[in-house]
């Protein structure tokens, strides 16, 4: 697969975005240019112990959040490009923002939906975004209308949300992943 096409633009990457349903309107941000990601799940175990025993029994308690750390990485060689990634920061910032709908009723921020290839599911999975950090270098050039750097981060960190009658088991994991 190629990165650009003939004219040196990115072409965006095949099942790579973020997506979310914002008051009703959905957006989609694509990649096109692969995201730094880690996937981080932890298990509790609690000590049971036993008259005469050298050591504890470890027992499991329970499993805590599945959490993704997301780096999106945006690139503005053009003007339309400055302006299509300010819109998508702005979609992604929103995402840790309470809805508001038509009848201004507040709702939780929108559930996101991640997928990047195979990595971390086969399927796009639920998320939540419990933060993001921009930083906008000064090292780089910029554009003079929206001041958008023409090149930035995006890093963000999301935990994945499941209906509870789809809980994954170890099986599951091991064959879709997510």
């Amino acid at each position: 697969m190629k990165a650009t096409d003939s004219r040196g633009n990115f072409v965006p990457l095949d099942n790579c975005y973020i997506s979310a349903k914002i008051s009703g309107k959905e957006y989609m941000i694509n990649m096109y240019i692969l995201p730094d990601i880690s996937d981080t799940k932890q298990s509790t175990y609690s000590d049971e112990t036993g008259m005469g025993r050298s050591a504890p029994i470890k027992v499991f308690s329970h499993g805590d959040s599945r959490s993704i750390s997301w780096t999106a990485h945006f690139f503005s060689p053009t003007k339309d490009i400055a302006k299509e990634n300010l819109k998508n920061l702005r979609i992604l910032e929103s995402l840790v923002y309470p809805d508001v709908s038509d009848t201004t009723i507040v709702s939780p921020p929108p559930i996101a939906r991640i997928k990047c290839g195979s990595l971390l599911s086969e399927d796009a999975l639920c998320v939540v975004l419990k933060s993001y950090t921009v930083k906008f270098p000064t090292d780089v050039a910029w554009d003079d209308t929206t001041y958008m750097p023409i090149k930035f981060d995006v890093d963000m960190t999301f935990e994945v949300v499941y209906q509870i009658i789809k809980l994954p088991g170890s099986q599951q994991i091991i064959n879709f992943g997510g």
